[in-house]
This record gives C-alpha cells, structure tokens and sequence, in this order.
C-alpha cells in the first residue's frame, strides 16, 4: 500500500504544530509530541520512497545550515528523522538534484522572515517556500520527459516522480492549514488531553 499521499500531509501537519506550539504557546511537551510524530513519519517516508528522502534530507540539511534547528521539538525530530534513515537506509539518490534541493530549501530558509526582505513579491515568495517547490517540480517535469525519452539520463540527477509534487503540495497546504487552524486545534487538543498544558 502507498502510505505517501497520507503521511506527506500528516508530516507537514505535524511539522507546523510542532512549530507553533513551541512559538505561540510555549507548550515543550506538544511540540516535541507534534515533532516526534512528524519525524517519524518522513522518517518513513524517506527510507521507502527514493524522492521523498532527496526532498526531506535537503529539507533538513538546509534548516540546519540556515541554523533554524533552534529548539527542543526541532532537534528531536531530527534525532528520530536520522536514526531511522541511518538505521534502515535509504534508496540510492541523485547527488546533484539532493545538492540543488538542498540550496533551494536553504534559500526558503534565510528568506523566510527576513526583516531584511522590503519587496512583498519577494516577502512572498519565501513565506511559501517557492524555492523547493520549484526545485521539486523541475524534478517532477524532467520525470515525465524521461518516461517519453528514457535516454535522457544525467550522472548525479536523480528525476522525480510526478505524483510526487502532488504529495510535496500536500504537505504543503497542510503545513499552512495547521498554522491558520492552530488555535482551534490548540484548543481542542487542550480540551482532551490536560497533558498539553502550556508549560511555563
């Protein structure tokens, strides 16, 4: 069974929540849960799926040098995320299309909240992380011409396939789904489970 149209939105879900629980609320136990869940669910992702671990390890390797992996919830999901690829390994991918993912998520990542940034386009185009996705749908394009000319083959380019830009939208849209949610399920989560009192 392809568990990626799931887990792509649950892990940017989580991923979000995880974020926010730690900048809004303070809340320590709900954003190391949130990023444990999140972890382990690209953790999946990456060690079955051959695009999923060029995507998410370029996502990673560009937060840590963007030195965004600041708090307690971002470094265990990191943990996790490297245990579970180190543990079971990951498929062969493409050397060149991991280091042009990577600067893509790296660029997403210096210009996200960059008080520096005046221009609302440019303001806008980091807040959505228009860099990667672009870098992803490259990938996505260059698959679907290679499965109409299968000699079109790079040393080091790894191609995606197309479905997975859908799945990296996905995660996308439900990242920002649990931000603008995020009071709502805050509440919610607060109401069923004391656990996930804010923590002072």
């Amino acid at each position: 069974m392809n568990f990626e149209p799931i887990l792509y939105p649950l892990s940017g879900f989580f991923m979000k929540l995880s974020d926010d629980a730690y900048d809004r609320k303070k809340n320590i136990a709900l954003a190391i849960i949130a990023g444990v869940l999140c972890g382990s669910f690209i953790g999946y992702l990456a060690v079955t799926s051959a695009d999923a671990a060029c995507i998410f390890i370029a996502i990673l390797i560009g937060t840590v040098l963007s030195l965004k992996v600041d708090s307690l919830n971002h470094i265990a999901a990191l943990i996790l995320f490297v245990l579970i690829v180190i543990y079971i390994g990951i498929p062969s991918i493409g050397i060149v299309t991991l280091l042009i993912c990577s600067i893509a998520a790296f660029l997403d990542e210096i210009g996200n909240d960059n008080t520096l940034i005046i221009n609302k386009r440019v303001k806008l185009f980091f807040e959505y992380r228009f860099t990667l996705k672009i870098a992803v749908l490259s990938f996505a394009l260059l698959g679907l011409l290679q499965s109409t000319y299968p000699g079109l083959k790079v040393p080091g380019v790894q191609y995606f396939l197309f479905p997975t830009f859908v799945y990296f939208i996905l995660f996308d849209l439900f990242y920002e789904l649990a931000g603008l949610k995020f009071n709502t399920i805050y509440d919610g989560l607060n109401s069923i489970f004391r656990v996930f009192r804010k923590i002072d």
